[in-house]
């Protein structure tokens, strides 16, 4: 967790959105907003005990300052409720993070339409129908939004083509809202590297040759993204439409 001094808040009186904050790195982002001043709406869809938990334990250090809501990112209704909500509980909304993603294997000759209809809808649909309802809000804020992207919107990943097709979308979604919504808006993206496993598992050998491709040698931590979503937040008026590789130089690999 990133830690500031009580002198240290340049999010204070702002409110942060945040899609699947319940855990990982969501959650290490809505620590950083919180221990940065900020106000902080907890998405989440299925996680709603470690939700609550994370919203008990930032209301303790800070009353009334954290809510947890609810929401089927596929469902266009809820994108609109799930700002209206953020506006009830704080009264603005000054950045949207779309972090929320689903992630598993489609090889080609197994691939359905559900799962496409997911992993479209879930990393590029979802994030564009809920910048567009937080537009207004953020308008009125000169607010930023953040897209959650991966290296690997730039670089296949094999037995994920449909997950490394939407991220990719990502990456033009962020560019062209960067167009769209300026000058009030900003609008980046952080694309992550080797920071979590799949929860899914990875086999040992496989992770030791993720390592090794890395420049720095390591896996690096929610925090590493954390870092990097604050300096946005809080250092960054005259950047939009960029995206910030957050991957231990992974991406510089030929492999």
């Amino acid at each position: 967790m990133l830690m500031l001094s009580n002198c240290e808040s340049p999010l204070r009186g702002q409110a942060v959105l945040i899609t699947g904050a319940a855990r990982r790195v969501g959650a290490a982002i809505a620590r950083a907003a919180h221990a940065a001043g900020a106000s902080v709406a907890i998405h989440y869809r299925h996680s709603a005990t470690d939700a609550a938990a994370l919203v008990a334990e930032l209301n303790a250090e800070r009353a009334a300052s954290a809510v947890a809501l609810a929401a089927d990112l596929l469902d266009e209704q809820a994108l609109t409720g799930l700002v209206d909500r953020t506006l009830d509980a704080f009264g603005r909304l000054d950045v949207l993070v779309n972090n929320a993603s689903s992630f598993y294997p489609t090889p080609v000759g197994t691939i359905t339409t559900r799962q496409w209809d997911d992993l479209l809808g879930t990393n590029l649909r979802a994030p564009l129908f809920l910048s567009q309802a937080a537009a207004p809000a953020l308008t009125a804020s000169n607010g930023l939004i953040l897209n959650l992207i991966d290296i690997h919107g730039y670089r296949p990943l094999k037995r994920h083509p449909v997950y490394c097709a939407a991220k990719a979308g990502l990456v033009m979604l962020t560019q062209s809202l960067a167009r769209e919504l300026g000058p009030c808006v900003r609008v980046n993206g952080i694309a992550p590297g080797p920071v979590l496993w799949p929860e899914s598992g990875m086999d040992e050998q496989h992770k030791a040759t993720i390592v090794e491709r890395t420049a720095l040698k390591r896996i690096g931590t929610p925090a590493d993204v954390a870092g990097a979503a604050l300096f946005f937040m809080t250092s960054a008026p005259f950047i939009t439409g960029q995206i910030l590789a957050v991957d231990g130089g992974r991406s510089t690999s030929g492999h």
